[in-house]
């Protein structure tokens, strides 16, 4: 292979294959690898903001089966410190969020087996009735997957039902890697791979926006991260014309701190400041047809994710008003506000507060900092 060659053909927006992607990846220089991701940036994302975002990252219950050893946050079912969370819990926390400046709820939980179809479209349905302009970024493919199984619907019927409730779109989260070998060594209970895939093509079918996702740097090898990639494209090169299908791509680095497959697979979370930034110019390179790329501060921290921008990324994502699952295994980091907006000025850029459709916002004119999370 020639690095020329390739470095023209992502260039001119062409699907690279894994095999190639996997040798940009170990064979470019970094700057070289950099300034291609950042040309196909600015030709996507033809200005010189970065966007992020105010939300909150709530749980609708830690009681869950999948048994993921990358999670220390959930609880088995009958566990003591097992819940579900109550309607109380979450007007206090979405009045919380509104005085921040948030007007979203990234809503997530455990494969609870008593919790389907119905349960969920209900909780919607409340909380909308309560928060008319609350948006509800919900659930994932392995929660619909579970939800299925559950209440013995199709994709197609939950996904219909729960966007009629209230649920706005869909993030990508249990993807991990994308192949089944990886996942049965580290989430056997969650949905397979193809699962997850086309549960993501029928969001996209019926016109849900959703965002994909990548957790990297445990048990799996380069190649299948790029076939990981190509999987991802390829169902967002299915979506309808007037579809955004995958509206952004977020890779992040596995989280080992007190981790199961730490103890039992001997994974740990040994990615450089260069892996990462390198695994960005991919993203950017590989994921032709995604436009927005996100650089995962919460995992990488603050000054490799300002290098990401130069190499790719436009999006900061959300300063997390809470976050739960990634924290509980180690990572460290933390945003205000201010504090983001401040850091996307010293990479050399301006901050732009946007929504889940990745549409402009104002900044609010009365909003409290967020001063404990």
């Amino acid at each position: 292979m020639d690095l020329s060659n390739l470095y023209q053909r992502a260039l001119n927006f062409e699907f690279l294959s894994a095999e190639e992607g996997v040798f940009l990846f170990e064979n470019a220089p970094l700057a070289e690898l950099s300034y291609i991701a950042n040309e196909l940036r600015k030709k996507q994302v033809p200005y010189n903001k970065v966007t992020w975002i105010i939300d909150r990252n709530m749980n609708t219950t830690n009681v869950c089966t999948a048994n993921c050893k990358f999670c220390n946050f959930y609880r088995i079912p009958g566990h003591a410190e097992g819940y579900t969370t109550d309607i109380e819990t979450y007007k206090r926390k979405i009045d919380e969020t509104f005085r921040y400046g948030g007007e979203q709820l990234l809503l997530q939980g455990g494969h609870h087996p008593d919790l389907g179809l119905d349960y969920y479209a209900g909780l919607f349905k409340q909380l909308k009735a309560l928060y008319p302009n609350l948006k509800l970024h919900a659930l994932g493919p392995p929660e619909i997957a579970h939800i299925c199984k559950v209440s013995k619907v199709s994709y197609h019927e939950a996904l219909t039902t729960l966007k009629a409730a209230g649920m706005d779109s869909m993030p990508g989260p249990g993807a991990e890697i994308l192949d089944d070998r990886v996942r049965r060594l580290i989430s056997k209970g969650k949905c397979g791979a193809q699962e997850w895939l086309d549960i993501m093509e029928v969001a996209h079918q019926i016109g849900l926006t959703t965002s994909a996702t990548m957790m990297f740097g445990h048990v799996e090898t380069i190649l299948e991260r790029f076939e990981h990639l190509v999987k991802l494209r390829d169902v967002q090169a299915k979506k309808p014309a007037d579809a955004k299908g995958f509206v952004a791509f977020i890779p992040w680095t596995f989280q080992d701190v007190d981790t199961l497959l730490r103890r039992i697979r001997r994974a740990k979370n040994d990615t450089t400041a260069e892996e990462y930034i390198r695994m960005i110019a991919m993203s950017r390179i590989m994921l032709p047809n995604v436009k927005n790329i996100q650089a995962s501060w919460l995992t990488v921290g603050k000054q490799t994710a300002q290098l990401c921008l130069h190499a790719g990324a436009n999006d900061f994502g959300s300063i997390m008003i809470e976050e739960n699952v990634v924290s509980a295994a180690g990572a460290p980091h933390r945003f205000t506000a201010q504090g983001i907006q401040d850091a996307i000025r010293e990479a050399g850029f301006e901050p732009q507060l946007r929504n889940q459709q990745y549409e402009f916002r104002e900044m609010p004119e009365h909003q409290e900092q967020v001063i404990d999370y």
